[in-house]
C-alpha cells in the first residue's frame, strides 16, 4: 500500500465515522503532499505498512497536527481548524506552514503509533459486565489488553442509558447513550474487585503531555467525543503495566481468584497483532481457561473487526463451560450497539 492509498482509505473511514474535516484533511494530504521537507520526506519513504491495520501513518499525521492545535503553539494552523471553515487552499497552506515551522514536534509525534481511547467502547463492556454478573453473581477481576491510558478500564464508573432505564451508577462520571438495538442486558450491577491493563506504551492521564496526546487523537470536528474523553480522564486511575501483552498474559493468568470471575477483554486491539502472536495469545488464554473452575471462572470479551460489516463483532468466551457466544455487533466508535444475549455456537 502506498501512502496516498493509505491516506485515502483512512479518509473514507473518517467520513464513515462522522469526521468530514479529518476526511478532507487526509484527502488534501493525499493530493498535495510533496517531497522537500523532512516530515514529508519521512512520510513518503516510510518503511513498513502505511495503513490502518499497520502503522497508521495517516492517523499519526492527523494526530500530530491536532496536537499542535490543542497545545496553542500553532495559531496559524488553529485558525484553519474547526470551528473555522477555510478553503482547501487555506487549509493546506496552514498545514504546509506547520510542516516547516513545527518540524521537530511533528517528527516526535510520528515516532509513536496512535492511541485512540474511545470511551464509547465502554458501552458493550457495561452490557457484558451486567450479563456476566447476572450469570455468575461473582465480583469481577478485570484485565484489559491494549489498555493505553486505561480509560476503558473505568467502565463501571460510566453509565449506559437504555430504553428500559440506566445501567451504571447514578453519579456516573459520564453517561453513554448509543443507538441501542437488539436485546437489553439484565439489571445486575457488576462489582469490580480489582482492575489492571497492559500496553506497550501506556499513557498516564494525569500527565499533561499524555493527556494532550489522548485528546489529539479525537478528531477536531467531534467536540462531543472530546468532552467524553475529558470526563473519563478526570476519573481515570486504573493501573496499566508497560509490557508486551503476550509476555504479560502468562504470569497474569497464572494466578486464580477463588470466588471471583476473571474477565479479560480487548477492544480494537487484538486485530493489530500478527497472526503468530494471536495464535500464541489464544493458546495462553485457552490454557488459563483449562484451569478455570466453577469457583474461579474465566471470561474473554472481544470487540474486534472480523471482516464483516457493519462495525465490529462482539464475542464472549466462557470457561470452564467452554462456550463461545456471539454477542452482536457494535460501531467502531460505539455510536450504536446491536446487542444479542448470546447463544453458544461452539467450544472455547
Amino acid at each position: 500500500m502506498t501512502l496516498r492509498a493509505a491516506l485515502l482509505q483512512q479518509a473514507e473511514n473518517c467520513a464513515a465515522l462522522g469526521s468530514p474535516f479529518t476526511a478532507r484533511l487526509l484527502r488534501l494530504t493525499a493530493d498535495r503532499l510533496r517531497p522537500g521537507t523532512p516530515v514529508a520526506d519521512r512520510m513518503l519513504t516510510w518503511q513498513g505498512d502505511f495503513g490502518p491495520r499497520g502503522q497508521s501513518v495517516p492517523l499519526r499525521f492527523a494526530g500530530a497536527l491536532h496536537g499542535l492545535v490543542l497545545s496553542g503553539e500553532a495559531p496559524d494552523l488553529a485558525a484553519a481548524y474547526p470551528p473555522h471553515d477555510p478553503t482547501d487552499d487555506a487549509l493546506w497552506q496552514a498545514v504546509s506552514g506547520a510542516l516547516t515551522a513545527q518540524e521537530d514536534r511533528l517528527q516526535r509525534w510520528l515516532d509513536s503509533a496512535p492511541q485512540t481511547n474511545e470511551v464509547r467502547r465502554s458501552a458493550p463492556l457495561i452490557a457484558a459486565g451486567h450479563w456476566l454478573s447476572a450469570r455468575y453473581g461473582l465480583p469481577l477481576i478485570v484485565s484489559e489488553i491494549g489498555a493505553s491510558a486505561g480509560l476503558n478500564l473505568m467502565w463501571d464508573h460510566f453509565a449506559l442509558d437504555l430504553p428500559d432505564g440506566r445501567r451504571g451508577p447514578r453519579d456516573a462520571a459520564l453517561v453513554l447513550d448509543p443507538d441501542w438495538r437488539g436485546d437489553l442486558p439484565p439489571l445486575a450491577a457488576p462489582r469490580i474487585a480489582d482492575r489492571r491493563g497492559v500496553d506497550l506504551n501506556p499513557l498516564d492521564p494525569a500527565n499533561p503531555a499524555d493527556a494532550l496526546r489522548l485528546r489529539a487523537y479525537i478528531w477536531p470536528d467531534q467536540p462531543d467525543r472530546l468532552a467524553r474523553t475529558e470526563a473519563a480522564i478526570a476519573v481515570a486511575r486504573a493501573p496499566v503495566d508497560r509490557a508486551d501483552a503476550l509476555d504479560w498474559l502468562g504470569p497474569h493468568l497464572a494466578r486464580q481468584y477463588p470466588g471471583h470471575l476473571h474477565l479479560i477483554y480487548h477492544t480494537i486491539a487484538w486485530q493489530y497483532l500478527p497472526a503468530q502472536a494471536q495464535a500464541r495469545g489464544n493458546a495462553i488464554i485457552d490454557a488459563a481457561g483449562a484451569r478455570a473452575s466453577a469457583e474461579a471462572p474465566l471470561a474473554r470479551f472481544a470487540m474486534e473487526a472480523d471482516g464483516a460489516s457493519p462495525g465490529a463483532a462482539l464475542t464472549l468466551q466462557l470457561w470452564p463451560e467452554g462456550q463461545v457466544l456471539p454477542m452482536g455487533r457494535v460501531d467502531f466508535h460505539g455510536r450504536w450497539v446491536d446487542w444479542q444475549s448470546g447463544t453458544a455456537e461452539g467450544t472455547a
